[in-house]
Formats: structure tokens, C-alpha cells, sequence
């Protein structure tokens, strides 16, 4: 019986990364267990801790839970339906903050037990918030890349995820973080430079061999940081988003291993689009924000929209030819379509199914036949004003195939900014097209949509938290907890669950050649990755 590795998951956020590591098998047992995660959030803890006790049942969800997402009743008490299950739950998922001393304390003594149960069979992942890499240098003298932090700097996150990697000593690490900590900079010194050395030393104690996930890289080429950067579109992701993830591994289980071949992406030549995922979605009309002075309802709506296309259509365009012919065609179809369009504003059923075009693994990643409708697929309010530019902006995309630039705008839907065609503003309206893999679904969709607007021009809104979960690669019955700026801030923090589960399949099968023969032999065959 092969032995699940365990995984001690910080800065968990709703269970993303976690997630994908937990759904590979391996026959029909779990490759990895999730032995504890830590997330501060409260609503973000709420969902992973929900998620964490779903997986005690396997794949086969209770049948109260597919009854809530169904809508037919509301959510249980979970704790009193399933006591044991619900346990097992809230302890392995931590409502914790990570450098308070308390949490230090708990986590120490966790990690403890997981090594006296696992031995080395454990790995560390997750990603500190990226606004730490701008603390972590101070303090540093200039020639201590290979650092123990300092008394002035133990409550960074950044040094908490070093101080368990030390501690933990796994087998190997996952660290994901974005893409800008390659540019930044410490007094002189590249952040990544600074990172990557903690990384090999882990506080000293411990060494570990770092490699990038990139296929393309031959055995005698000289890594470069940017070589540690994954594009998930090139993954079979629906967006694209770019995101810096280096697996590490323990130097000391790699020196037993000969010709060891390093964890890898390789790259998927179908590019999922929005389309794949969006398009057979129940569609929804937009709210009206109470601030705009109208009325939320449906007949409201059709005057707000009937209203907009005219306008729109009289206003100065720099489209030509057949694209201006198909930008007013659109604005007309629209005032016909607003008649029909408002029936399903909350809570849809149907539209569980995904287009005939969806690449075969992102279907049976996404879909749940037992839904016979999708949660959290509800609209939010906008002003009157925000709606004229969604309908201009997405019928320009529908006419062209991209997103207009704030200098495409008529005079007439410029909002109130001095600097608006300045070029700071350029894609403050940005719609998401059909054919394309979308943008990086960020937390910013919690304060506005105006980054995520749907290429449906006749629903003129933006995305919905169930969409913006389905470009992340959230499972249909992914529930997310809190009230909804909460939930578009989880989805919008988190790491694509199907991206997790390529990772977890390259690590685990790296991880086998390792603990299939634990002899001790010849140094790791690869070149050196980070050169010292």
C-alpha cells in the first residue's frame, strides 16, 4: 500500500493550492493529505475549512450539501449532521496568524507530530503575501544572503515561511508568489536573489536543490529567475496569469537518487478561452446600484439599457468599416434582447453544463453532474453610468476582438479623472473576450467589476463570483463562505486548483524516484540550478 505524503499548507487562503495537491490519486488512494493549513482570514477560513471537511467523505459529497448548492435548502449544521467529520476539519485548518507567539507555539508542536508520523514524507507549500519581499531585507548586513532572521524582522510572513521550512524540514517545497518580486529590489539586491538563497539554506539547517517547472529547459542550461515563472495559459487555464512557483528539494534525498529527472509543466498546445467556460452560463441581467437613482427592477432595467444603446449609437466612434457596421448592429440587437433578458437575475438553475468546445480534463475538472444549478452566479448592482460604458466597451470587443483603451471611450462616457486618457487609465474598463484566455482574476473584482466586464454585451455587467471561480479553475461545487466582497477577495487570492494539480503530479512524480530506493549513491546528475 503506497503512503500518502502529508502537507503542512501556509497562508492557505480558501484552498486553492491545496486543493489540486489533494485531488490526485494514485490508484485509488490519496498521493497527498493535508496534515495542517494556517489562514488568518476568517471568511477565507470558513471555506477551507468547509472544503477540508467535504474531503473526509471522499468524492461522494453528503447529500445535504448538494441540496444546499442546489438551492433546495439552507446550508446544515455541519458540525451537528457529521460531528466527526466536522472535527477532523477544524484541526486540520487553523484560524491562525502566522508570527504571533501562540500560533508559533501551536505550529511547532504540530509540526512535531507530523514528523514523528510522516518521517520525511511531507512537503511544505503556499505563498507569503507578496507586500512582505518589501520588508524582507532590512536588517540584512550586505554579504548575508544566507541569513537567520533577525530579532527586528521575526514577525515578517515571509521569515514565518522560512522559519517552518526549517523546522519542518520537508522532503520538498512549493512556494508561489507573483511575478513582480523578479524586478524588486533590496538595497541594491534582487529580492529573488534574497529569497532564492533562504530558500536553499532554509535558515542554514538544511539544504535544498530549487528547480523551475519549465519543460523547456535542457540539463547544462544556466537558469534564469524568469525561467520560475508560470503562465497558466500555457497550461490549459483559462486565463492568464503569471505567477512565480519554485519547487524545492532536499538536497540530501536527491544525492541518494541517480539520474534524478527534475518536476516539470509540459506545455499544452490547447489554450482554454473564456468561451470554454462562460458561455453556456445562465445568462443574468445586470443590477441597478440604488445610487443611480433608479429602481432595481426589471423594467427599470430594459429602460436603463434601451436607454444606453441609444445614446451609445449616436455618439462619435472611431470604428470603420465592417467593425463600425458590427458595433451598431450589436447596440440595436441589444434593446430587442433587453426584453427578453432580466427573467434570471438570482440564482439560475440550469446552465451546469459546459460548452462542447471545453477541453475534455478542464470539463471533468469544473463540472458536477449532481448540480442542477450554480451557486454564488448572482449579479451585483452598478450606476446607470458604469452600465453605458460596459455595453460600449463590450460591444467594441464583440466588433473587434479585444478590449477598447480609454482613448477608444467617446468624450461622453469619460468618468470623472483629469488624467483619464492619460494612459495610467488605459484599461479601466477592460472587457474579457470570447476567444481569449481571460486576465489575471485579481481581488480587485471585490471593489468593482470594471477589470472583469462580460462579453455578452446585452447582459452588461460584470462577472459574477461563480465565473470569476470558474476562470480560476474553482470546481462547480466549490462553495466560498462570507458575504460576496469577501468571496470575489478568495477567488481573486487564490492559486487555480487545476494549475495545483499539474504541480502536485510533477512533484509527486519527482518525489517517487526519491523514496522508491532511499540508498545512498551519486550527487543529483542535473547542473547546479541557482549557481551560488
Amino acid at each position: 500500500m503506497k503512503i500518502a505524503f502529508g502537507i503542512v499548507d501556509l497562508f492557505s487562503g480558501p484552498g486553492g493550492l491545496g486543493e489540486g495537491f489533494c485531488s490526485l490519486r494514485r490508484g485509488m488512494a490519496s498521493a497527498f493529505e493535508i496534515d495542517v493549513s494556517v489562514e488568518k482570514d476568517s471568511a477565507a477560513h470558513s471555506t477551507l475549512r468547509l472544503r477540508s471537511f467535504l474531503r473526509k467523505f471522499d468524492d461522494d459529497l453528503p447529500r445535504e450539501y448538494v441540496d444546499f448548492l442546489n438551492g433546495e435548502t439552507e446550508e446544515p449544521d455541519w458540525s451537528a449532521l457529521f460531528p466527526v467529520q466536522w472535527s477532523k476539519a477544524e484541526n486540520e485548518t487553523l484560524n491562525l496568524t502566522l508570527g504571533d507567539a501562540q500560533t508559533t507555539k501551536i505550529l511547532n508542536d504540530r509540526i512535531q507530530e507530523i514528523r514523528q508520523r510522516r518521517g520525511d514524507r511531507v512537503i511544505l507549500i503556499g505563498g507569503p503575501p507578496c507586500q512582505a519581499y518589501s520588508l524582507a531585507g532590512r536588517g540584512r548586513k550586505p554579504s548575508d544572503l544566507g541569513y537567520v532572521a533577525h530579532e527586528e524582522n521575526r514577525h515578517l510572513l515571509y521569515e514565518e515561511y522560512i522559519h517552518v521550512l526549517g523546522s519542518l524540514r520537508p522532503a520538498a517545497f512549493v512556494m508561489e508568489n507573483v511575478k513582480g518580486m523578479l524586478s524588486s529590489s533590496i538595497e541594491g539586491r534582487m529580492v529573488f536573489d534574497l529569497v532564492t538563497a533562504d530558500l536553499k539554506n532554509s535558515g542554514g539547517m538544511t539544504q535544498y536543490a530549487l528547480f523551475p517547472l519549465s519543460a523547456s529547459i535542457d540539463q547544462e542550461q544556466v537558469v534564469k529567475p524568469q525561467d520560475f515563472v508560470v503562465a497558466t495559459e500555457h497550461q490549459g487555464i483559462p486565463q492568464a496569469r503569471h505567477r512565480v512557483i519554485i519547487i524545492g528539494i532536499r538536497r540530501d534525498l536527491l544525492n541518494a537518487v541517480d539520474d534524478f529527472t527534475p518536476p516539470t509543466l509540459p506545455e499544452m498546445t490547447q489554450k482554454a478561452t473564456v468561451r470554454d467556460v462562460l458561455s453556456e452560463m445562465p445568462v443574468l441581467r445586470s443590477g441597478i446600484s440604488s445610487r443611480g437613482g433608479r429602481i432595481d427592477d426589471l423594467e427599470g432595467w430594459r429602460k436603463t439599457i434601451r436607454q444606453a444603446a441609444t445614446l451609445i449609437e449616436e455618439m462619435p466612434c472611431s470604428l470603420k468599416g465592417d467593425q463600425r457596421s458590427r458595433f451598431l448592429a450589436t447596440l440595436r440587437e441589444i434593446s430587442q434582447q433587453s426584453i427578453n433578458y432580466g427573467k434570471l437575475r438570482k440564482n439560475s438553475n440550469g446552465g451546469t453544463r459546459l460548452p462542447v468546445t471545453c477541453p475534455t480534463d478542464l470539463r471533468n475538472w469544473l463540472e458536477d453532474a449532481r448540480l442542477v444549478r450554480l451557486s454564488l452566479h448572482e449579479t451585483r448592482g452598478h450606476m446607470p453610468s458604469d452600465l453605458e460604458r460596459y455595453m460600449f466597451a463590450a460591444c467594441w470587443a464583440k466588433a473587434t476582438g479585444k478590449s477598447p483603451k480609454s482613448h477608444d471611450f467617446p468624450d461622453e462616457l469619460a468618468p470623472s479623472h483629469d488624467n483619464w486618457k492619460s494612459g495610467k487609465f488605459n484599461d479601466r474598463f477592460r472587457v474579457q473576450p470570447w476567444d481569449m484566455p481571460s486576465s489575471t482574476v485579481t481581488c480587485h473584482l471585490a471593489k468593482d467589476g470594471h477589470y472583469f466586464i462580460h462579453p455578452d454585451p446585452a447582459q452588461c455587467r460584470s462577472m459574477t463570483v461563480r465565473e470569476a471561480a470558474r476562470l480560476q479553475t474553482f470546481p462547480d461545487n466549490y462553495y466560498f463562505k462570507g458575504n460576496r466582497t469577501q468571496q470575489y477577495i478568495q477567488v481573486g487570492n487564490a492559486v487555480p486548483p487545476l494549475l495545483a494539480h499539474q504541480i502536485a503530479t510533477a512533484l509527486h512524480d519527482a518525489l517517487q524516484q526519491i523514496f522508491a530506493s532511499r540508498t545512498p549513491s551519486h550527487p543529483v546528475s542535473r547542473k547546479e540550478i541557482i549557481t551560488a
